[in-house]
């Protein structure tokens, strides 16, 4: 299917290079669904556009954007073709560089030379788009903004993809690190070491197996290795289903990657491999830095400090607090707020080591008043502890936040100075099975909320959605238009009732939405009510879901079709299991012999024969072969194109909430790859047959990754909304912060 695929093509390669195919598949879709829809696209089809535009959409009307736009289109009739469109899209994305440009204190944008040159060479600000930001500032009396409406989530991927300057130093870093942790893989050792220097890397990460094994090397188990095409040569549909399981496997350990498909990776596109790779290695490189697998971290915090805060604590600033506490201990003066410019000095690695390691710290270090001379000192008492590999003292002078991160989390893997006495911390000691169920679907939610594209970054969900921010986030994704981001207050959020008054919010919309929200207030949001948050969440994620199968269904039934139920997916994947040959049959979500995985294996099978190998398929009859066979299952489903974030246990025990997860997901794979006719639509079932489960089930999104464009061009539009997914990009222009994109898998 994918053989024959080379994406969408614009005849202006500026214009294409701003964009990954993932994009211009959905673009294009959007594009052709106005031209069918009316015949052709006008000029009177760009204020609805434009109304979107980050800073334009809180201040301008519709009328006044047509208004404008009449000066220099006098014929609103004007057809305008498919790379004008672009430009529209291109120009959207400078608008959120000129809000995320706006000074807090003063409202006004600003800009470095850089900037401007680049933006200025890349020529993708129409004049138009120029003057009306200019009214639209004229407007506001220089104000950003306002409200919630403003999302830094697109600079996410925006940024990276416009902007393709490699950080050589970071590439580097990057390769020493796959050269150290996979030189003695089985399948990979013949290439390596990979030499920096060249192009090597990206040439190599081409077939999808070197991503694959990195992160397993950094969420170890996340990926079942007999899903991994790893022949010599591969044909492009293995390539492409290796990519598709590295980046829904990628989603599912705590990475960003919106805007980013296989086709990106499949081309070697060298800033997206990097800032991938980047999340990786940061994700291994923190994994230790939270209270479960570092009891020992209690030691930083005072008694009074609630442990529900602690928790909530990205790694990175978990990171920056330990390092501080050895500082203070040191006789340091300064706090470190960063990784960039204040370690530039190279002073506080100093002082860290001194109190880490003091029989490799002579003073001579701390006399030094030449910073280059005091780093290469630092990076050579490092080195006795084995911690130089990620950078170097220009590395260090310059502030390059991504390698001086990298560098105090090896140092803190190696020597963290704690105590070993962990006789107060029990936390993990005392867990009931529900807590376990819990921290479980924590996981779930917070990898789902975080593959969503939304600004917010979740380290831990019971405690990040207390101000009702990141709910209202995830509600606008799944229901666009539904939040009021006048009445919402975005954090920081210092008075309680700001919160009470989001999370009331988010109540309402649920209401809106038909949620089961009976003994949910949104006072038990801001109290942290982990029950009733959890059943909050998974109506949001089923609601995603069905919602996403609903669109499929009007598309090849129209609106005269039934709403799709529970009921129906477990009817529509008994019928494919059926009507594939085989008898196996699945009851209910809660169904006990869903434990030895065989009915999902015989599921993939059914929508795609090849994606599963029986030969490496147990009977499920003990414990190990549940195991290993849900391990195989959910990388088959990642490579087939799901996006699920369910975990081997899940199918064991049978958890209800996410064995409908996978099924749905499964579905919707299904039915997007090859839209059905009416007749082929699951029979319609009576909707209130699995209304008791309403608020215990949960919804995913499928990337859609496999899918010919050919098969894919209508709905990718649908596939965006829910596979938004974001990447930090290491070389990107934005400044780089040492709390905002990667989290630790817990």
């Amino acid at each position: 299917m994918s053989a024959g695929f080379v994406g969408v093509v614009v005849s202006d390669p500026s214009l294409q290079g701003q964009f990954t195919q993932v994009e211009l598949r959905s673009l294009k879709a959007k594009f052709v669904s106005l031209k069918r829809d009316s015949g052709h696209v006008t000029t009177k089809n760009l204020p609805g556009l434009m109304k979107k535009l980050r800073g334009l959409n809180e201040v301008v009307s519709e009328e006044e954007i047509a208004a404008f736009l009449s000066e220099s289109y006098p014929d609103s009739d004007q057809e305008i073709e498919f790379e004008s469109f672009l430009r529209v899209h291109a120009s959207r994305r400078f608008s959120e560089l000129l809000n995320w440009n706006v000074d807090s204190r003063t409202g006004m944008v600003r800009y470095s030379q850089t900037i401007l040159m680049r933006l200025w060479n890349l020529a993708l600000f129409p004049q138009e788009y120029l003057n009306l930001q200019a009214r639209v500032s004229a407007k506001e009396g220089g104000a950003g903004a306002g409200g919630g409406g403003g999302k830094t989530s697109f600079l996410k991927s925006s940024i990276t993809t416009l902007l393709h300057n490699i950080n050589q130093a970071e590439k580097s870093s990057y390769v020493a690190h796959i050269n150290t942790y996979l030189r003695d893989d089985p399948f990979l050792k013949k290439y390596l070491p990979i030499d920096p220097a060249g192009n090597q890397l990206f040439d190599l990460i081409r077939d999808g197996v070197l991503l694959c094994k990195l992160i397993n090397v950094a969420v170890p188990g996340t990926i079942d290795e007999r899903a991994i095409n790893k022949k010599r040569v591969l044909n492009p549909w293995q390539r492409n289903e290796n990519h598709t399981l590295c980046l829904n496997s990628a989603k599912a350990i705590g990475c960003t990657v919106v805007n980013i498909g296989t086709q990106d990776l499949v081309e070697g596109r060298p800033h997206l491999v990097l800032g991938l790779i980047s999340q990786i290695i940061k994700i291994q490189l923190l994994a230790d830095l939270n209270l479960k697998k570092t009891p020992q971290l209690v030691e930083l915090f005072d008694d009074s400090k609630d442990i529900d805060e602690v928790l909530s604590l990205s790694p990175e600033k978990m990171l920056l607090r330990w390092m501080n506490h050895h500082l203070k201990k040191a006789g340091y003066k300064k706090i470190v707020n960063n990784f960039s410019s204040d370690v530039k000095d190279g002073e506080a690695y100093a002082y860290l080591l001194k109190a880490l390691a003091p029989e490799h710290s002579p003073e001579t270090t701390l006399d030094t008043k030449d910073p280059e001379e005091r780093a290469k000192l630092v990076l050579e008492q490092a080195e006795k502890l084995d911690c130089k590999r990620y950078l170097t003292p220009k590395d260090i002078t310059e502030g390059s936040a991504n390698l001086n991160l990298a560098f105090v989390a090896q140092i803190f893997q190696h020597r963290n100075g704690l105590t070993s006495d962990t006789k107060q911390v029990t936390l993990t000691q005392t867990a009931t099975r529900d807590d376990v169920l819990l921290s479980r679907e924590e996981r779930a939610f917070r990898m789902w909320i975080n593959s969503l594209g939304v600004e917010s970054y979740v380290n831990n969900v019971f405690e990040d959605v207390r101000n009702g921010w990141v709910l209202l986030e995830v509600l606008d994704k799944v229901s666009p238009g539904s939040v009021n981001w006048k009445l919402a207050t975005k954090p920081p959020i210092k008075l309680p009732f700001r919160k009470l008054e989001n999370c009331n919010q988010v109540i309402k919309i649920g209401k809106q939405l038909k949620f089961s929200l009976v003994n949910l207030a949104g006072n038990d949001i801001v109290q942290g009510n982990k029950k009733l948050i959890v059943a909050l969440l998974w109506q949001l994620m089923r609601f995603n879901i069905l919602q996403l199968l609903n669109k499929l269904r009007f598309h090849s039934q129209g609106p005269q079709g039934k709403e799709i139920t529970d009921a129906d997916i477990l009817n529509w994947a008994n019928s494919k299991v059926k009507a594939s040959g085989r008898t196996s049959r699945m009851e209910s979500f809660k169904d006990k012999s869903l434990s030895n995985g065989l009915f999902f294996l015989e599921l993939l099978s059914a929508v795609q024969p090849r994606v599963v190998n029986w030969k490496v398929v147990t009977k499920g009859e003990t414990d190990e072969d549940k195991k290993l066979n849900a391990t195989y299952i959910i990388s088959v489903a990642r490579k087939l194109g799901c996006s699920v974030f369910l975990l081997p246990e899940d199918i064991i025990e049978v958890n209800q909430k996410m064995i409908l997860t996978l099924t749905a997901s499964i579905m919707y794979w299904s039915l997007q790859k090859q839209p059905q006719s009416p007749s082929e639509m699951p029979e319609q079932s009576d909707p209130s047959s699995m209304a008791s489960d309403a608020a215990s089930d949960v919804g995913s999104e499928d990337g859609a990754s496999t899918i010919a464009p050919s098969e894919s061009e209508d709905v990718n539009s649908l596939s965006d909304s829910i596979s938004n997914l974001t990447m930090d990009d290491a070389t990107s222009i934005a400044p780089s912060t040492e709390n905002g994109n990667v989290v630790a898998e817990s």
